[in-house]
């Protein structure tokens, strides 16, 4: 087995406990819990989850998807959210992205990775409980964004990380202020704002990890996804024409796939759909 098959095992492992604990803060965020203390346990009943009950996929599986004490039902939503993370950490030892300069280090990249998919995963769980993105979240993001950019961009050179740094903090900027302006814009023409300002934050969070150009891109397929999902939850009676929408997670989406794939994959996909159209 070579060494990134291994990598990769640890990934998954090391991701799916990721995973729990992050269904613990998407849990306890909003109704403004620690997300350390008390240990993990049953909402029903309290009582504590023995530490075989909570490991990952495999506790849930062998409590039957029910609390060992009252047997109340726990959500499938667990331990998906466990194996998506460790599907995400598995992804991020493969990925290419572009978004930290050409020559950036293989091993930084993937500890970047982790943790950027890990911090959305949260920002989309509570987004779509409560159509709601928190601010110390998304700000956190943009400040550890900056912070992976900088270092990663200056470990390849001065005027690397010079460059990268300042297109980081102007994709920030960009994302923050263009959001609130198409939502402000939305607000003129439709009654209401078009985007919420989690949205506009979350949007600044993907300008500091992925540059202008990638920002863009995450945005692009944001919308679409957003729109395509949208126009089959009306088709289907699901969302009425004025029902809120969370958006957070296609912007979370966006962003994953163009850290993990990097710009060039989405700008050559672009350019086949566009030409497409034309022919």
């Amino acid at each position: 087995m070579d060494n990134t098959a291994v990598l990769s095992l640890a990934a998954a492992l090391v991701g799916a406990c990721v995973g729990s604990f992050l269904n613990v803060v998407a849990w306890r965020l909003p109704r403004q819990e620690s997300v350390v203390l008390p240990p993990s346990h049953c909402t029903r009943c309290g009582g504590v989850l023995a530490w075989y009950d909570n490991s990952p996929v495999i506790g849930w599986l062998l409590l039957g998807g029910r609390c060992r004490r009252c047997r109340t039902p726990i959500a499938a939503r667990y331990p998906l959210v466990e194996l998506l993370t460790a599907g995400l950490w598995v992804a991020a030892v493969w990925a290419t992205p572009t978004a930290m300069g050409p020559a950036a280090d293989a091993m930084a990249l993937r500890l970047a990775g982790w943790l950027l998919l890990s911090w959305l995963i949260p920002l989309v769980l509570i987004d779509l409980d409560h159509l709601w993105l928190p601010e110390p979240l998304c700000r956190w993001g943009v400040v550890l964004g900056l912070a992976c950019t900088a270092l990663i961009g200056f470990a390849q050179g001065d005027p690397s990380g010079r460059a990268l740094l300042f297109q980081h903090l102007l994709a920030a900027g960009v994302g923050l202020l263009g959001s609130e302006a198409v939502s402000a814009l939305g607000e003129r023409l439709l009654g209401q704002p078009a985007l919420g300002l989690g949205d506009a934050k979350l949007a600044a969070l993907l300008g500091a990890w992925l540059g202008l150009g990638g920002l863009g891109l995450a945005v692009l397929l944001a919308v679409v996804s957003g729109a395509v999902a949208g126009g089959v939850g009306r088709l289907s009676g699901r969302l009425g024409p004025r029902d809120p929408f969370a958006f957070g997670p296609y912007l979370a989406l966006g962003g994953a796939g163009v850290w993990l794939l990097g710009n060039q994959v989405w700008l050559d996909l672009l350019h086949r759909a566009l030409g497409a159209r034309v022919l």
